[in-house]
């Protein structure tokens, strides 16, 4: 349930309802928002008598969260969530439109280096990059592990972008959480529960991507698990969807975009590389994003992409990046927004 606090509160009111939630034996979750400030009591409310909550001083009404996934909903924040990310502090969920960019495995120095200051120079706030790879094949190139995540860190120092890069396993989150900025759950472990609940015990925010078979409702119950935990700085991440089609490698269903845009108050970004499998869909991809409503694209650039150790179909190059950020500023400006 909601507990709305009426305008004026103080922080004094907000902690003895607060105080009232937790000897109820809920778990509390305070949001302030522009006007108001509302805190979601979780946890199993049969036996709760919420008259004792109404009863207290400048608290408006409490009314039950209907929607599955509670303080993911927007139900609980009517306001977008706005995520920054990164050492200078950029915005994912506001007005400008936040584009992270990078090879999708991190090579050697002299690549994650020099697509680190091209992705900049273009106008992105982050740098995606992977360290640790899952791959289907065994025999495939599995990342340089920690002298990846180190690679990244020197490319955050020369351009202070953001790192963005995925965590694969419990034992991981701590290594990867001292390098990166923003820890990135991967399609395949959206429903590993576990991991989510170690993400969300971590301080840094997390990258969601949707599961290949993964409906809206399980995208925002994986959500919120992480917020759950204790960490409400969550970023989705649609990056395409299993079908029967094959002239790409998935389908990426941009009609996510407005659904969670009035499901939940969580940013949403767009991954159109893996959402299309192919170099040549990813421009028109990405604008078509923005237009959509996203907060953002995680897009895969590659100094090379014909010799990438991975992915390099739907890598795009150094100055192909450079000309869809500007074809982005239109697009982004036309929807009333910027880059």
């Amino acid at each position: 349930m909601i507990v709305v606090m009426k305008p004026g509160c103080t922080p004094a009111d907000v902690q003895h309802v607060v105080d009232l939630v937790r000897q109820l034996g809920l778990r509390d979750h305070v949001i302030v928002g522009t006007d108001r400030t509302v805190i979601a009591a979780i946890g199993d409310k049969r036996t709760v008598d919420k008259g004792a909550i109404e009863s207290a001083p400048m608290v408006d009404r409490v009314v039950p969260i209907l929607a599955p996934y509670k303080v993911a909903s927007r139900e609980v924040k009517r306001e977008p969530s706005v995520i920054r990310i990164g050492p200078s502090g950029a915005e994912i969920g506001g007005r400008k439109i936040g584009v992270i960019a990078g090879p999708c495995s991190v090579e050697s120095e002299e690549q994650i280096l020099t697509t680190a200051r091209a992705v900049r120079a273009a106008g992105a706030i982050g740098l995606r990059g992977g360290a640790f790879k899952p791959r289907t094949n065994p025999y495939a190139f599995q990342g340089l592990g920690e002298s990846g995540l180190k690679l990244l860190a020197a490319a955050r120092e020369q351009t202070g972008l953001a790192v963005v890069t995925e965590v694969m396993s419990i034992d991981q989150v701590d290594l990867v959480a001292e390098y990166a900025d923003v820890l990135q759950i991967g399609a395949r472990n959206m429903q590993n529960f576990n991991l989510l609940r170690a993400v969300g015990a971590c301080e840094k925010p997390v990258l969601l991507k949707r599961g290949m078979v993964a409906s809206l409702e399980e995208f925002l119950l994986a959500a919120e698990y992480i917020i759950n935990a204790g960490n409400p700085h969550v970023i989705l991440c649609e990056r395409g969807i299993r079908t029967c089609e094959e002239y790409v490698r998935n389908t990426l269903a941009l009609a996510v975009v407005p659904a969670v845009k009035r499901e939940s108050h969580l940013p949403i970004l767009v991954d159109p590389s893996h959402g299309t499998g192919h170099a040549y869909m990813v421009p028109a991809m990405c604008k078509a994003a923005i237009a959509a409503g996203a907060d953002g694209i995680i897009v895969e650039v590659h100094p090379d992409p014909q010799h990438a150790l991975t992915d390099g179909a739907q890598s795009i190059t150094h100055d192909t990046f450079a000309q869809t950020m500007q074809e982005l500023a239109a697009v982004a400006h036309a929807v009333g927004r910027s880059i």
